[in-house]
């Protein structure tokens, strides 16, 4: 049977100068600052209804007593929807940025809310909190820190009442029910809801009640759980957890739980206990801690909202109205009868009005798989009464067993330890023997439980390793990724053992395994692949602290990092390696700032230590000088690398940056053999530095004392940082939240201008991409490729199309180099590319010595198709007559021309590297008319001709007369010569019968070309001085540079 508890519970507030005439006349009275999601209980979208109702309500009081006060109230809501961590967790700059807002605005005389303890504490508190001087009324703000706050009442139970609890019902007792018990284990999830989160935190405190009183052991994860229910000598039989039935039956669903075992749900409020009094038979042996019966509100018949909706938290909230309303009332009568100042010190202290009862309780189930209530329990007189004499229990004598063995049935050697001193002696030998042996057990994880992470897994969950600059080409030590208990973490390779170590070994893998701080990265254990044998440790998403301070794009000195933040950096490592240093690993040993790693948090922690007979420590730059001389590690050569490590944080500059020397060989031998008194450390100026600067370059300096006995240790180091930290907020006149809210602001000014940085280099990216894609194919294409993926043939009418290669093309490979060839090309073609800037005409490709350009497609243009190719051709043939080669100086160049017009089909052929192709018989017609043709001339088919006579450029044409062409047979061709009115200065074709001269003659030309220039080394290009260098001073291909320099990345 679950126990059913009864809490009463009450709280006052007192507020020094409340005035209620002040109130009265306020603009806004009331100010309601609560969460704004979809998950909360509290959320602002279930408590405004209930709040509005009896706001209303109170109202119609006041005017019917003839008060001159009305109620009105302003709603606040913030959301954390767009933080990582949402919700409570989150709430803290939101609230208080709202805080803010009222101020500037109205702040009224009463506020309700937060629930949140993060967002309340910072309101409340004298020290820490703003300057807040009207009282708040929560429903919620559980947490230890919101006890005893003068400007606070809370409507619902504390942390601190349900640890009072426990303790008294753990030292209560009742005859054939129930002993006492003395121990207990505390079970922690990952994902508890706020109250849960305040209510277990209240039973982890180590400086809290409970924990005083009472011996208990944290669970941190269901495994822990699962394994100190299988353990024989577990150190409770009482396990206390916060949530609901259905983490009970998680728990239970694959294990076997002891018949002595005691569950303890924390279960405030969950009204089902008394609506429905069947119960699970996973619930048989749990207790249940929730509230007294007295919820009635969803009978209320004035409600607005959907009953189905209302909650203990709506509730409070509305009973929140109901008290003020209540209190001001009193107040203003006793004004009229009895004039006084309206000043009031304690507004709330002892005052009952009519609300919304509702209780606290607690359940179990019994035999009979039924709730009944087994115990009730009253926090204002600390009294718990037995409300079922006779309850059917599942345990041994139908009562709540032991919290530990009985001594009778502890094993023979354990009782001998209560007999003589001798004996004890023997079992306490027995026991540290025990403890012994385990520390010398090891086993590696099984690799199936880790899954390694593939770039695509890794890209999917944001998981990215930030190597070093001067690791990349280290591959002494091998790093994966990976994914372990379902959390991410980094197999490092331990490159000396095969994974059979040795007693010292296994006992110094132990002493890391029991290694848990905040500020120091978790050891998991050791997996054996078939690559090797791998340390698994916790992954932290920033990468090393190395990593972060040359990244001075994402995280700026002027808005990010500043003092403030190296000061709070340099403190998390201290404190690390203070706790590393008092634990039984007790030194590092390889402190570097690239085993400093970032989390998502900015919280720096340690990794890479203990493992000393495994990994042997190397010489470096931050390692210390008497380490340097004789290998070894300690404590102080700890404190040395640390400061090594904070000249790097001040400076962001490379580690022991020094302006007198740069090579690193150098700094190790200058550190090792020091010259003279003076020892060679790292540049760390005095001058032109503020008074916080000077402290911590001092405590740098001492770090790094050549004497190890001068050097301060961690602990020491630990409070100097923390004296000057709190000495800058001291100078800069502001609380904590201030500086924590200014930081976010800079950071989020930054972030705004690094986003638009970001877009503005990615649209110009895009503009060159776009610019190089319109290079490779026809506009209209590459848009079409771009919106669909794909484009369709199209069918044109009407085309012109251009053709020309070189003459003798094979004679001049023959008695040149392939570079030769292809720097010849390239000039021609890129004189050629220009020309076909100033047309609209659209080059197609290039084969060999073959130029094939079209126009009238992709784009339709008319008649001009014929226009533009032919005065094309006109400024081709006219750049022809003035270029010279230059490996050939002397040897002419010709060309051929053919022109045709007809109609042509076009696509993109192909996916990988597509190609804008031609197809039909105009193309083939065109080739025909360019190998037909003669050097230096413009061979025009009769339908170009015939187009062009439509147009108004009057061209000047010769008469060929009838040309056989290969497929076609006769055709009727012509000679372009020019443009009417227009001098082209054409260079003269050669006759027919001049041209089979030349053209015999031009091997010899070539030759005897070649014989002039002696015994010159005939250079490729790839020895000789590049044109482009000509051209282009910084070495980029000349197709790379676009219109807008500045788009270049």
């Amino acid at each position: 049977m679950l126990g059913l508890f009864w809490f009463w519970f009450g709280s006052v507030l007192s507020v020094s100068g409340f005035d209620v005439l002040s109130c009265r006349n306020s603009s806004v009275t009331l100010n309601v600052v609560l969460l704004e999601d979809e998950n909360s209980p509290w959320s602002l979208k279930f408590v405004k209804d209930a709040v509005e109702m009896a706001v209303e309500e109170e109202n119609e009081k006041n005017q019917a007593e003839s008060l001159d006060f009305q109620i009105k109230v302003l709603f606040s809501g913030f959301n954390t929807t767009h933080y990582r961590r949402r919700g409570c967790g989150s709430s803290t700059c939101e609230a208080v940025e709202i805080l803010k807002s009222l101020h500037v605005s109205s702040l009224g005389c009463m506020m309700l809310g937060p629930s949140c303890t993060y967002a309340t504490f910072q309101l409340v508190d004298q020290e820490v909190g703003l300057t807040l001087t009207i009282p708040i009324i929560s429903a919620g703000s559980f947490g230890l820190s919101c006890d005893y706050k003068d400007k606070l009442t809370r409507l619902l139970p504390p942390a601190r009442k349900i640890s009072e609890f426990f303790v008294h019902f753990w030292n209560v007792s009742f005859t054939n029910l129930k002993p006492m018990w003395k121990t207990a284990y505390i079970y922690k999830k990952l994902d508890n809801t706020e109250e849960c989160f305040w209510y277990i935190n209240a039973l982890e405190a180590p400086s809290a009640l409970f924990a005083s009183n009472i011996s208990r052991e944290m669970l941190r994860s269901q495994g822990d759980l699962e394994d100190k229910m299988k353990a024989q000598d577990r150190h409770s039989n009482i396990f206390v957890l916060c949530g609901t039935p259905d983490d009970v039956l998680a728990i239970k669903k694959n294990t076997t739980i002891p018949p002595h075992v005691v569950f303890v749900l924390i279960d405030l409020y969950n009204d089902g206990y008394h609506t429905n009094e069947s119960s699970f038979e996973h619930m048989r042996d749990v207790l249940v801690v929730t509230i007294h019966s007295f919820r009635n509100y969803s009978s209320h018949t004035s409600w607005k909202t959907n009953t189905t909706a209302l909650n203990d938290y709506v509730v409070a909230y509305h009973d929140a109205v109901v008290l003020f309303g209540d209190m001001m009332r009193q107040n203003l009568k006793v004004m009229k009868q009895q004039p006084f100042s309206g000043i009031i010190e304690q507004p709330f202290r002892n005052m009952s009005f009519e609300g919304n009862k509702i209780g606290f309780v607690l359940f179990l189930s019994v035999v009979f798989l039924q709730y009944k209530t087994l115990f009730v329990f009253s926090t204002s007189l600390n009294v718990t009464w037995v409300n079922h004499t006779d309850p059917d229990l599942v345990w041994d004598g139908s009562q709540l067993p032991r919290d530990k063995r009985a001594h009778g049935k502890l094993p023979r050697s354990l009782i001998k330890c209560h007999v003589t001193d001798r004996h004890a002696s023997v079992c306490i030998f027995r026991q540290n023997r025990r403890v012994r042996f385990d520390q010398k057990k090891w086993s590696h994880i099984n690799p199936s439980l880790i899954t390694l992470l593939d770039d695509k897994e890794r890209n999917h969950i944001s998981l990215t390793v930030k190597i070093d600059e001067e690791k990349k080409g280290d591959n002494s030590v091998l790093i994966h990724k990976g994914r372990y208990d379902k959390k991410p973490v980094i197999l490092k390779e331990l490159r000396n053992t095969d994974g059979n170590f040795s007693e010292d070994q296994r006992i110094e893998l132990n002493a890391l395994l029991h290694i848990d701080y905040y500020n120091l990265t978790k050891f998991y254990g050791t997996a054996k692949f078939d690559c090797g044998v791998f340390g698994v440790f916790e992954f932290c998403e920033r990468g090393s602290l190395r990593y972060v301070l040359n990244d001075k794009i994402s995280y700026p000195d002027e808005s990010f990092m500043d003092l403030e933040f190296k000061i709070s950096v340099m403190y998390d490592i201290a404190k690390g390696m203070s706790y590393l240093h008092s634990s039984n690993v007790g030194v590092h040993g390889r402190l570097k700032s690239t085993n400093c790693v970032v989390d998502n948090r900015m919280v720096v922690k340690i990794t890479d230590f203990g493992c000393n007979t495994i990994l042997t420590p190397g010489k470096d730059l931050w390692t210390a000088p008497e380490h340097m001389r004789v290998q070894g590690i300690s404590q102080k050569g700890d404190v040395y690398s640390f400061a090594i490590i904070s000249q790097e944080i001040i400076l962001r500059k490379n580690p022991f940056h020094t302006c007198c020397c740069s090579d690193m060989a150098e700094k190790l031998y200058l550190v090792q053999y020091p010259r003279g008194p003076n020892v060679f450390r790292p540049d760390l100026s005095f001058e032109s530095v503020g008074e916080t600067e000077a402290e911590l370059f001092v405590l740098i300096k001492s770090c790094w004392e050549e004497d190890p006995e001068k050097r301060p240790d961690f602990k020491r180091i630990e409070g100097a940082l923390g004296k000057i930290f709190s000495n800058l907020h001291n100078q800069a006149n502001a609380s904590y939240m201030d500086n924590l809210i200014r930081r976010l602001q800079m950071y989020s000014r930054n972030l705004e201008h690094l986003v638009e940085e970001r877009t503005a280099l990615y649209k110009a990216e895009r503009d060159r991409a776009d610019q190089l894609n319109f290079m490779l194919l026809p506009g209209p294409v590459v848009r079409s490729l771009k919106e669909t993926g794909c484009v369709e043939p199209e069918l044109y009418d009407e085309v012109t199309i251009y053709f020309s290669d070189i003459v003798c093309f094979t004679t001049l490979c023959h008695h040149s180099t392939p570079m030769e060839v292809v720097d010849m090309l390239n000039d021609i073609y890129k004189n050629f590319d220009s020309i076909l800037d100033h047309h609209d005409v659209y080059k197609v490709e290039t084969i060999g010595d073959a130029y094939m350009v079209a126009s009238g497609l992709p784009r339709r243009n008319g008649n001009r198709h014929a226009v533009d190719i032919c005065l094309m051709a006109l400024d081709i043939l006219k750049f022809m007559g003035t270029y010279q080669l230059r490996h050939l100086p002397g040897i002419p160049l010709w060309i051929r021309i053919g022109i045709h017009s007809g109609p042509c089909a076009a696509g993109v052929v192909g996916n990988k590297m597509p190609r804008y192709c031609l197809f039909g018989d105009t193309v083939n017609t065109a080739s025909r008319m360019e190998s037909t043709g003669l050097p230096l001339r413009i061979h025009v088919s009769e339908s170009t001709i015939k187009i062009l006579q439509r147009t108004d450029c009057q061209f000047e044409c010769e008469h060929r007369g009838e040309t056989y062409l290969k497929g076609k047979g006769k055709e009727m061709t012509y000679w372009l010569t020019g443009v009417t009115g227009q001098k082209y200065n054409l260079p003269t074709p050669p006759t027919a019968e001049n041209f089979q001269r030349l053209q015999q003659d031009l091997a010899e030309r070539i030759v005897s070309t070649l014989d002039k220039r002696g015994n010159e080394r005939r250079k490729t290009l790839s020895t000789r001085q590049r044109r482009t260098q000509r051209h282009s001073s910084d070495g980029q291909p000349e197709y790379l540079h676009l219109n807008d320099p500045t788009t270049y990345l």
